[in-house]
């Protein structure tokens, strides 16, 4: 199960260690943040979210090896959840709807209708606002943003683009059953 930490939780962020690696994968390279041990971003190549990502702090390699093993499963299609702590930096409402992100189980999706509804909200008000703090989430894959799509089953936003979307859900419905699936 993965524990949580928010920006509230660690206080001032001054006394906070901040770490990176970049690990392979078969979308590209990725970008591994963490704050005192905790994973805090996932960044995809070509994230357009990259750049406001804040400071990725020394490189340390070492640090990273449970990260990258639980990625390499992923992609191995041996894992299906993941079992990491995480360091999520957002409002509380951005936190909300990523916790209910992390509730979508593998190979399904959900709209943003339906996520809003999941964590307790009117879809009729709050389809939009979810989707823009869907977009806000720098830890991909782990937070599984790519599970969120439209209404109609079409491929919306993704930071890294919507390619890398396509192959993330196409790669978590491999002899899956597709009636959870809306896309």
């Amino acid at each position: 199960m993965m524990t949580t930490m928010t920006v509230q939780d660690l206080g001032l962020l001054e006394d906070v260690r901040v770490v990176h690696t970049v690990v392979p994968s078969p979308l590209g390279p990725i970008t591994l943040v963490a704050h005192d041990g905790a994973l805090s971003a996932l960044l995809l190549p070509s994230s357009k979210y990259e750049a406001v990502q804040g400071p990725f702090g020394e490189r340390a390699d070492d640090e990273f090896d449970e990260v990258q093993s639980q990625l390499d499963e992923y992609f191995a299609g041996t894992r299906t959840e993941f079992d990491l702590p995480l360091h999520l930096v957002g409002t509380a409402f951005q936190v909300r709807v990523w916790e209910g992100l992390q509730r979508i189980p593998f190979g399904q999706t959900r709209s943003y209708g339906d996520l809003a509804a999941e964590i307790g909200l009117d879809p009729r008000t709050s389809s939009r606002a979810v989707g823009a703090a869907n977009g806000r989430n720098r830890i991909a894959i782990v937070v599984p943003c790519h599970r969120v799509i439209g209404a109609d089953g079409s491929l919306t936003g993704f930071a890294a683009g919507l390619d890398r979307k396509r192959f993330l859900l196409g790669h978590e419905a491999k002899g899956r059953p597709r009636e959870h699936l809306l896309f």
